[in-house]
């Protein structure tokens, strides 16, 4: 999940009151403190409030929140100035683009970055490493409106960001840093998507890099912004990134988008989604009745606009920037925080069992207890993924012990993983703007033969990353949990030879560490080395 960080003096002036109280009460929203500093809060807000990624967006729920500003936000969209037209050729590479102008915002170098963390923020949260969504943000006063989005040969030059020189597009997929991180979006097409203005000069490469000519700085004060991807949450990333800037005084500006497949958009569509909400639906999840007062309240408490039209049925206007209000089970979540959750009554269970601690969790508190101990940080990656990531970017062969999504939504989520160290490497990758050395650990499912198995993993990232310390690793968690091991070489494909090994118990392999190989390292963008291990648990299990 996505940390942010709020700067104490930014957040105070959004808001409108103090840290104290923020620190305070933020967590009631659906957050984890993380860190508390002199200036700042590290904040984990969960994976499914992408509205909530920004300082912007934290501080506008939290003013609902605290009673200050309560009920719908309502952003101003002046008239169009400026039309980007799309190409039929760019339909079949990358289809959806949403575009809007957002004038008048007053920088500072926290409110740059802020934008820019929300920026990578959503590439993550909503569009899956920039699969399916990438955002592009510009300074609108070094280009010339009309634009236009369409597809040019890959030997087309332009200087791209934290570039001097001109490069061509092929050369950036293969020397520039973001190009060769997300290059395999765009390969296997014999034209790129490019962002060009009236005098050719080039905005962005979607979803690889921006042009150098639109960089961001402080004495920026108007914005074009363009959203590119392969579905409609380009729209909602788009809604989110907008309104943010709103909320920093900017004025937003329609764009006219002049497409050949369905004619003219005009965007961005801010106009909230209607939902009709029953007393009886709100009473049967919660377990307690609130009147419709109560609810309408809470509602707006939580940002949404709320009136009852009669005794039974409240009307619901969902914000254009909340991507998570997908069935009404989703309002009646926002009631109960609104409501509090520390102001539900505790109620003694009709029905008493007695319980015991489950055997797996008898078996994770001690591994979580050592790992924490030796330095590593525990993380919760998703259990599902494809075969690009569990066997082809660890540079292992495909096997037949795996589960499938019958019916999967995405190309990244087509099975269930048969091991854990994939994810964690992932996690790595979308976490390189952080501090080296970075440590992480898993305790989690597997599932192979369709048989549930419970492995421990972990990957430690910095340039003196070596064998050794993995080696010191296994070590360490193996004597703690008194197991007497051996070591014999591997030949594990996902690791250097030389430079690896599997561990055994009673003659029975149970894992495997050691350094990750450069082309295990190079498939998952990581730009130092990378040592981990992965161990299976299960006969350990009581």
């Amino acid at each position: 999940m996505p940390v942010i960080t709020l700067q104490y003096d930014d957040l105070e002036k959004l808001t409108g009151t103090d840290k104290e109280t923020i620190i305070k009460r933020v967590p009631m929203i659906g957050a984890d403190v993380e860190r508390i500093e002199d200036e700042y809060i590290d904040i984990e807000f969960f994976p499914d409030r992408p509205d909530l990624y920004s300082v912007e967006g934290a501080a506008r729920a939290m003013r609902g929140f605290l009673d200050l500003e309560t009920g719908l936000s309502e952003y101003e969209v002046k008239s169009p100035r400026v039309s980007i037209s799309v190409s039929d050729e760019i339909l079949k590479i990358r289809p959806f683009l949403g575009c809007a102008v957002v004038r008048g915002v007053k920088f500072t170098s926290s409110s740059i970055k802020s934008l820019m963390d929300l920026q990578e923020d959503l590439h993550w949260g909503l569009g899956r490493n920039r699969k399916k969504v990438s955002i592009g943000v510009h300074d609108l006063s070094n280009v010339k409106p009309p634009f236009r989005y369409m597809a040019v040969d890959p030997s087309f030059e332009f200087v791209p960001l934290d570039y001097t020189e001109k490069m061509s597009m092929n050369e950036i997929l293969e020397k520039h840093p973001k190009g060769t991180r997300f290059a395999h979006l765009v390969r296997g097409f014999d034209k790129y998507p490019i962002i060009l203005d009236a005098d050719d000069n080039v905005l962005s490469f979607p979803p690889i890099i921006n042009g150098t000519l639109t960089s961001v700085t402080e004495s920026t004060t108007d914005l074009f912004i363009d959203v590119t991807g392969l579905g409609e949450a380009v729209y909602t990333a788009l809604n989110i990134v907008v309104t943010a800037l709103a909320e920093r005084g900017g004025q937003i500006e329609f764009v006219k988008v002049v497409r050949p497949d369905c004619g003219e958009l005009t965007l961005p569509d801010l106009e909230p989604e209607t939902r009709f909400l029953t007393k009886t639906e709100v009473k049967d999840l919660l377990g307690m009745e609130l009147s419709l007062e109560e609810i309408v309240k809470q509602l707006e408490r939580m940002r949404f606009g709320a009136k009852a039209l009669d005794e039974e049925t409240i009307e619901v206007k969902v914000p254009a920037y909340r991507a998570d209000i997908l069935h009404n089970y989703d309002l009646v979540e926002d009631i109960a925080k609104g409501y509090g959750y520390e102001n539900i009554k505790v109620r003694i269970p009709e029905t008493y069992t007695p319980g015991k601690s489950h055997p797996i969790s008898l078996l994770r508190a001690p591994v979580n207890e050592i790992m924490v101990g030796l330095g590593y940080y525990e993380v919760m990656p998703f259990t599902l993924t494809s075969e690009k990531i569990n066997f082809e970017n660890m540079r292992r062969q495909k096997t037949d012990d795996v589960t499938y999504v019958l019916h999967p939504i995405s190309e990244d989520q087509t099975m269930i993983r048969t091991t854990l160290l994939p994810n964690l490497l992932e996690i790595l990758a979308l976490n390189q703007h952080r501090e080296l050395p970075q440590k992480i650990f898993e305790f989690g499912e597997v599932v192979n033969n369709e048989i549930t198995g419970q492995h421990v993993a972990a990957v430690s990232i910095h340039p003196q990353a070596n064998f050794t310390e993995a080696y010191e690793v296994v070590d360490a968690l193996m004597r703690e949990m008194m197991l007497p091991y051996e070591v014999k070489e591997s030949e594990d494909p996902a690791f250097l030879e030389g430079r690896r090994a599997d561990v055994y118990v009673k003659g029975k392999k149970l894992g495997v560490f050691g350094e990750f190989h450069p082309e295990v390292i190079s498939n998952f963008a990581l730009g130092y080395a990378v040592v981990g291990f992965e161990l299976d648990l299960n006969d350990l299990i009581g």
